[in-house]
């Protein structure tokens, strides 16, 4: 008999005609609401036939059949025939689009263009290109590997090495178009007690990451197994003398251990003054 307090496990599908990253962010927000819920993602995007949803529907029955349960799926399809085709499928379907933009051509009187992928296109050549300025600023100045143009950075992300700088860093470029630099603090800038000689000038612009010294060690492990780098005598020392240094030099810092990189980019953005940069 199954123990009535495990956790559920539900494989969820994204479907989309485009990339399905906005099924995906939208459907994952919606699903971290119900914690007690293990579930498997599942992206399928760049579904714009009624052939190929009929595939999907095949394989999200296949799903049905494996699990005992009924997947989720959440849709952003435009085409109402390739919809039609998806809702035979023995699934729980959230339609994106019925859910927000019919109530908002009601609201606002005027019809959706019904456009597949408008959400990503490229036409807007401005906003694709701060985007890719903005990865290739992160790129440039990742891990310390340049101090140039940092007065062109919208934030400087300082913290110990595998603290979660470089996929915030790259994050903030990709969903929010910011500059975003980073710097490892390292055990030479703990004996000088100062921070890395180009940072002074930009400290309104330093945001810190710290990490709990067990999850550390695990990350480092990975990369360097059984390595004093990696060891947790080490990680404690570095994370001790890395949030003194924070505290002392009055850099604002947050821990990355339980936050998802969501949120770790929200409260950066929030803590920092940032506004979004890309549409």
């Amino acid at each position: 008999m199954p123990d009535r307090f495990q956790p559920a496990e539900r494989t969820v599908f994204f479907v989309s005609d485009g990339t399905g990253i906005t099924a995906e962010t939208l459907g994952h927000s919606v699903m971290t609401q119900f914690e007690p819920v293990r579930y498997r993602k599942i992206r399928i995007p760049f579904v714009d036939t009624a052939d190929k949803a009929q595939e999907v529907v095949a394989r999200i029955n296949e799903t049905r059949f494996k699990d005992g349960k009924r997947p989720i799926v959440f849709s952003s399809l435009v085409d109402p025939f390739v919809n039609e085709a998806l809702r035979q499928a023995d699934a729980l379907i959230l339609d994106l689009f019925e859910s927000f933009v019919e109530p908002l051509e009601a609201e606002l009187g005027v019809k959706s263009t019904h456009t597949i992928g408008r959400s990503h296109t490229m036409s807007d050549s401005e906003t694709y290109h701060r985007r890719i300025d903005a990865i290739n600023f992160a790129l440039a100045h990742d891990d310390g590997q340049s101090a140039r143009s940092l007065e062109q950075a919208d934030v400087i992300l300082v913290g110990v090495s595998r603290s979660g700088k470089t996929p915030t860093s790259l994050y903030l470029a990709m969903q929010y178009g910011i500059k975003a630099a980073n710097y490892p603090l390292i055990p030479e800038d703990f004996e000088r007690d100062q921070l890395p000689s180009a940072l002074p000038p930009y400290r309104h612009k330093l945001f810190g990451l710290s990490i709990a010294p067990e999850r550390l060690a695990e990350v480092r492990h990975e990369r360097r197994p059984n390595s004093r780098y990696a060891s947790l005598e080490n990680c404690h020392y570095e994370i001790i003398a890395a949030e003194k240094l924070m505290r002392r030099e009055g850099i604002r810092w947050m821990s990355s251990t339980t936050k998802s990189i969501e949120e770790i980019a929200a409260t950066i953005l929030n803590e920092i003054g940032l506004e979004r940069r890309i549409g």
